[in-house]
């Protein structure tokens, strides 16, 4: 079997747990992430989380089912001779989560001045999947101009709007229910939510 490749991209919006919970279900998984993280996404994931980003593949050794299988490559921001910043390599999908609005309006230009953005672009560029979770609110017209620009573009845009249905009783259910969706999206099997119509408690 061949192993997935995803590339996971934190920017600096609120919503450091969609990531971790993300990353945490992926590390359960035989799949390699290569993970970009943004300074000011540093900033909010240690601030929201208390988890340091430099730290992040040890915490999730540490603390969550890591697939014996499963790798994460954490590349640098300014790392554009890694892998993912060329079109050449293969993968089955980017996901940036949470996404500002900033690397949405980016996204939605053309303009990859660091890596995650270029990622992103090279999604684009290459027809592969690309998720966006941005995690904002109100949202104003040049917002909503973006996400549909991104969206015309081939991104899926994927707000981090938690469910309710089958009542989570914590934060980390709640945002499993994005998580859900996100990996839904990227074609890996999962058992984070039950499934509309499935038999649940």
């Amino acid at each position: 079997m061949v192993m997935k490749k995803i590339v996971v991209g934190i920017s600096g919006a609120s919503g450091a747990i969609y990531a971790v919970r993300l990353l945490a279900a992926l590390a359960a998984c035989p799949v390699h992430v290569y993970l970009i993280v943004s300074d000011t996404g540093a900033e909010l994931l240690k601030m929201e989380t208390g988890i340091e980003a430099p730290g992040l593949e040890a915490w999730l050794s540490q603390n969550t089912a890591f697939h014996k299988e499963a790798r994460i490559s954490v590349c640098g921001i300014g790392d554009f001779y890694t892998p993912p910043a060329s079109g050449s390599f293969l993968h089955d999908g980017m996901v940036i989560v949470p996404c500002s609005m900033k690397s949405v309006a980016a996204v939605a230009s053309g303009m990859a001045d660091n890596l995650m953005l270029r990622c992103a672009d090279v999604c684009l560029k290459e027809r592969r999947r690309l998720i966006l979770v941005p995690r904002e609110t109100p949202l104003s017209l040049v917002h909503l101009e973006n996400m549909a620009a991104v969206t015309r573009a081939g991104a899926v845009v994927l707000p981090a709007m938690p469910s309710f249905y089958f009542k989570p009783k914590t934060i980390e259910a709640l945002a499993d229910t994005v998580c859900a969706r996100i990996l839904d999206q990227l074609g890996i099997a999962h058992t984070l939510v039950p499934r509309w119509g499935e038999d649940h408690v």
